[in-house]
């Protein structure tokens, strides 16, 4: 009993400080609601808008790939800084996902126990998890205990998010280098399968691809014809297309069927069928949801450790846009 109690002591050491305080009952003592305040103030959100679901999941993908997942994606500008939000990667965020991280707050921070207790990365985290069940995806623990970032710039986000032309070794690069295997970038690219995008993200693929071929002969011809009827070339940019064309409001693996019939919507997408390195995971995947929601939801767990802040290295902001004076 003693030598399987100091290997445990000795495992426990080992790993990443970081890690070691990330626990899913963190919050037990100090606001143990916690995890139903945040859902209650999320579920209203959802209810007056959809847009909830993608523009938080897209907030948290976005956070996580930066400085790490320390809410470093909410600060705002202010005097001579420029921060990540409004490097160009991230003025498509839609207000809905910091609004409802910011409500979230709000909702923990009037529970007199809670105030200034919470930090808001894991209050993204937790709405993160939260609008992917109200939209009848998986449901599923979150573990927490993170702080604050105390930096946020916009020159941070240059090269650290995925584009919609990469190809499968540019995606495993990026997510590699967050300590994320190929099987969890395919499984995080399937947030795609709700939300939108706007037509000059694709546009290339549809009118300009390539001297003898204008359509990017990987689409499906029908849902590249739908998508020029969509997005004509006089178009505004900036007009929102479904990135899942059959059930863009639930979250499910038909992203993964989608793919096989040649419609997914990002090259960045439609990679992950054409090259045979990764085209086994997503017909496995496009057979069997819960298979793929196991893999998801190992995947976001991964990623919700990523760059995690302890100690000094951050706080817990009053508010959530703004660094603590």
């Amino acid at each position: 009993m003693e030598r399987r109690f100091l290997l445990l002591c000795l495992l426990f050491a080992a790993l990443p400080i970081s890690l070691a305080q990330l626990r899913r009952d963190f919050y037990a003592d100090v606001c143990p609601n916690v995890e139903s305040i945040v859902r209650t103030a999320v579920t209203k959100k959802f209810r007056q808008t959809f847009v909830t679901v993608p523009a938080t999941l897209r907030l948290f993908f976005h956070d996580c790939f930066v400085q790490g997942c320390d809410a470093s994606v909410m600060i705002s500008s202010s005097g001579g800084n420029t921060a990540e939000k409004d490097h160009p990667d991230n003025l498509s965020l839609a207000g809905d996902g910091f609004d409802t991280v910011i409500k979230a707050k709000a909702a923990v921070d009037a529970v007199p126990g809670c105030r200034n207790k919470v930090s808001c990365a894991d209050i993204l985290v937790m709405a993160t998890r939260d609008v992917i069940s109200l939209a009848r995806g998986p449901s599923y623990s979150v573990e927490l205990g993170r702080k604050d970032g105390l930096v946020s710039r916009a020159s941070d986000v240059n090269g650290k998010l995925p584009q919609p032309s990469f190809n499968l070794n540019q995606l495993n690069a990026m997510f590699a280098a967050n300590g994320l295997s190929q099987a969890d970038m395919i499984a995080l690219s399937a947030a795609h399968t709700v939300g939108f995008s706007h037509c000059s993200k694709f546009a290339n693929r549809i009118y300009n691809f390539s001297r003898t071929n204008p359509v990017d002969p990987t689409l499906d011809k029908a849902y590249a014809t739908k998508l020029q009827g969509m997005c004509p070339k006089d178009v505004d940019p900036r007009i929102a297309i479904d990135m899942d064309p059959n059930t863009p409001q639930r979250f499910d693996n038909v992203y993964f069927k989608n793919l096989q019939q040649g419609m997914g919507l990002f090259t960045s997408d439609q990679v992950l069928f054409t090259d045979p390195r990764s085209r086994p995971t997503v017909k496995v995947w496009a057979h069997s949801g819960q298979t793929f929601y196991k893999a998801f939801i190992d995947a976001m767990t991964k990623l919700g450790r990523v760059g995690v802040k302890t100690g000094s290295d951050g706080n817990i902001r009053t508010d959530c846009g703004v660094f603590n004076s």
